[in-house]
């Protein structure tokens, strides 16, 4: 199990590395929001990813697969999303707001954006069939299926959220270069017609059975 866990980290490693949705949020809150709302949005993804990785580890997402209409109705809903999260970035770029470490709504943003990762990554059938790809490959024959599971999607999440956090102290880094609120504008329209690309791509996706 132990050379199982290495090989998948590698694995899940370079998955994690690939520019993609994550990546987009992650960036944009880092770069307009306080340190505490992006880790909250960090937090809000990785559990997104590990609910996923029960519902591998139990079997569900194998039920998703094998159901093309709820695969369709997933994927349908996801894409509403995030099409919906991109078009609201590009209209609250017009009167753009960057937070600050001290902001006293930061706690409430702090929670909507942990919830906005969640659904991001629940609403994602992309990452069900991900797990239901590379997880079976790396399940010793000789050990319970449902704990190596969560084994393998507990990595995922550890190196996600470390991944995160890099991305996010870098941001910091470079955030005071880049707060005036032109910046915060342009890069809430950006994010916004690439989250937007994400759902529509969602949209065409075909199911993984």
């Amino acid at each position: 199990m132990t050379l199982a866990l290495m090989q998948f980290a590698v694995v899940a490693g370079l998955m994690t590395l690939v520019p993609g949705l994550d990546f987009t949020m992650i960036l944009r809150t880092a770069l307009t929001q306080s340190k505490r709302v992006a880790f909250a949005a960090g937090a809000g993804i990785c559990l997104g990813l590990f609910v996923w990785a029960l519902a591998a580890a139990a079997g569900l997402s194998a039920v998703l697969a094998a159901s093309e209409s709820a695969f369709t109705l997933l994927r349908l809903t996801g894409a509403a999303y995030m099409i919906y999260l991109g078009a609201m970035f590009i209209w609250h770029s017009r009167h753009p707001q960057v937070a600050t470490e001290s902001d006293a709504v930061s706690a409430e943003s702090a929670i909507t954006t942990f919830w906005r990762g969640v659904l991001t990554n629940i609403l994602n059938p992309k990452i069900g069939a991900f797990y239901i790809a590379m997880l079976p490959p790396f399940i010793p024959a000789d050990t319970n299926v449902a704990l190596a599971g969560l084994a393998l999607g507990a990595v995922h999440v550890i190196e996600s959220m470390l991944y995160f956090t890099a991305i996010i102290l870098a941001a910091n880094f470079f955030k005071s270069q880049f707060s005036r609120p032109r910046f915060r504008a342009w890069l809430d329209r950006v994010a916004g017609v690439l989250i937007i690309g994400f759902g529509l791509r969602l949209l065409t996706a075909s199911s993984p059975s």
